[in-house]
């Protein structure tokens, strides 16, 4: 077996306040996992808008329902958001 093809357990990461720990990669470079985080960039496609607001619940998950009971945030998780910042922008439209 090789170093290079290793593999680390996923994170899981949890809804609550942003927790990030750095990962040692290959050649000394740094990623950086995140454990929890509370909001991200989500974008209202048909307005062409992009704004940084809060995740505020997690709502479906089509893999497992105790994802959505433990908040866990996945790359298909469906996700309840603050949309203040979408509609100031709206009105400001």
């Amino acid at each position: 077996k090789r170093k290079f093809e290793m593999g680390r357990p996923s994170a899981l990461c949890k809804l609550g306040p942003k927790r990030v720990r750095p990962v040692r990669c290959r050649g000394g470079n740094m990623k950086y996992r995140a454990l929890r985080i509370d909001g991200g960039n989500f974008s209202w496609g048909s307005e062409h808008c992009a704004k940084r607001v809060r995740i505020l619940d997690v709502v479906y998950n089509a893999t497992s329902n105790e994802l959505v009971r433990t908040k866990t945030l996945t790359k298909n998780s469906i996700v309840q958001i603050d949309a203040q910042p979408f509609k100031q922008w709206y009105l400001k439209k």
